[in-house]
């Protein structure tokens, strides 16, 4: 799947979970990443985070940072 269509789905997700408190939305989106995303997909958008993330709204970032990070 290309990087511009994990991006804007990846923000779809953090703008349904902007609404929760914003200590709260980055672990909520990382956790519906890891529930519902193939593990393909989660590497994909990984890289792409970890070459700069471009375009990712910050809540999307820091989830994905979260998954990079494990």
């Amino acid at each position: 799947m290309s990087p511009n269509k994990l991006v804007y789905m990846a923000n779809q997700i953090s703008t349904f979970f902007a609404t929760q408190s914003r200590s709260v939305a980055p672990q909520a989106v990382a956790d519906h990443l890891k529930k519902f995303w193939e593990p393909r997909m989660r590497e994909q958008i990984c890289a792409h985070w970890k070459e700069g993330g471009e375009g990712l709204d910050p809540i999307a970032s820091e989830a994905i940072g979260l998954l990079a990070r494990k």
